[in-house]
């Protein structure tokens, strides 16, 4: 199944089933009006949802509408819980390693986390609205996933059943900012402002088999200003599956439908394939040259997030965003 979040005026926005090519989508209030609704009671609504879907699919459904990306919030437009890993530990290592310092061996083995702002994410087509270019201006492009309610002490076999949606994210971060809230001993907080989320989510079945493992076996693919900047495989080089990230984020609490668990930015020791933010590629060029020669984003600067199935066509839509001054 495919399902977005359009602008109805309410915080929460109006939930939305999207055909398979993203072409057409129909409000489904007679099942639930909101994302978390349907989290809320996955187990009784989805099945209703798909055998809809398979309607829409087919063409038989009235009352359609052709489905538009600018319409849409984040699928989840708030959440209850917004928790991003690093699973790619080879990102770490190597941002690590720019600035001279060891990795603990412990990182190969134990995710790191960080609990991210989740009660107020950046609408996929809107702008990224900042107030000073100095922050340090980035993205990255991660996946996540959305569980429905997990246990506490969940094991990382029995986790894989809790994901029901993945999505896109444009975890954006200030890269700036971060240095002097982690001196702190505290974690970030401003230097990790709204996040985004693609206009779609997805059932992992709409994958295939690009979804293996509790992995996805596609290129996360990035455009800065029209430019490609990186492809990295999804499946390539994490070190944590999206079971293990689950799992650790149970073990000492459960975790409450509509969770939304991130994986970091995709980063492939192939650096052939580029990168999913802009602190990766200055790393690389600090480790060759001694200094970063690649800028931050500045106001005016667009990035596009998209993924691709094997026949060219989008999957969950793009997050396609400009960062602007905030006038606020």
């Amino acid at each position: 199944m495919k399902l977005a979040t359009y602008n109805n005026g309410r915080r929460d926005g109006q939930l939305m089933l999207v055909s398979r090519d993203l072409t057409k989508a129909v409000a489904v209030p007679a099942i639930a009006h909101t994302m978390q609704q349907l989290l809320d009671a996955w187990d009784l609504l989805s099945p209703q949802l798909t055998e809809l879907y398979d309607a829409l699919n087919d063409g038989q459904l009235e009352n359609t509408l052709e489905f538009d990306e600018t319409k849409c919030l984040s699928p989840f437009p708030r959440a209850f819980q917004w928790a991003d890993g690093s699973a790619y530990v080879n990102h770490v290592e190597l941002v690590r390693k720019a600035r001279g310092a060891d990795m603990p061996e412990t990182f190969w083995t134990d995710p790191l986390f960080y609990q991210g702002g989740s009660d107020s994410f950046i609408p996929p087509r809107s702008n990224i609205e900042l107030g000073s270019e100095d922050w340090g201006i980035d993205f990255e492009s991660e996946i996540a996933v959305v569980t429905d309610d997990v246990p506490m002490g969940v094991s990382t076999d029995n986790a894989a059943k809790h994901i029901k949606l993945l999505m896109l994210v444009n975890d954006v971060s200030l890269r700036n900012l971060i240095p002097g809230e982690l001196a702190k001993g505290f974690g970030f907080f401003q230097s990790k402002p709204s996040s985004s989320f693609s206009p779609v989510a997805v059932t992992p079945d709409e994958l295939g088999d690009r979804w293996q493992d509790s992995k996805v076996h596609l290129p996360l693919i990035t455009h800065l200003n029209g430019e490609l900047f990186g492809k990295p495989n999804a499946g390539v080089d994490m070190t944590f599956n999206f079971s293990q990230l689950v799992a650790h984020v149970a073990k000492t609490r459960p975790i409450g439908a509509g969770a939304i668990i991130g994986s970091g930015t995709i980063s492939n020791y192939d650096r052939s394939a580029g990168s999913s933010c802009l602190a990766e590629k200055r790393m690389l060029e600090v480790i060759a040259d001694g200094k970063p020669s690649t800028p931050f984003m500045r106001f005016g600067d667009r990035v596009r997030i998209e993924m691709l199935d094997d026949k060219g066509d989008s999957i969950f839509g793009a997050i396609d965003q400009q960062v602007v001054e905030y006038k606020g």
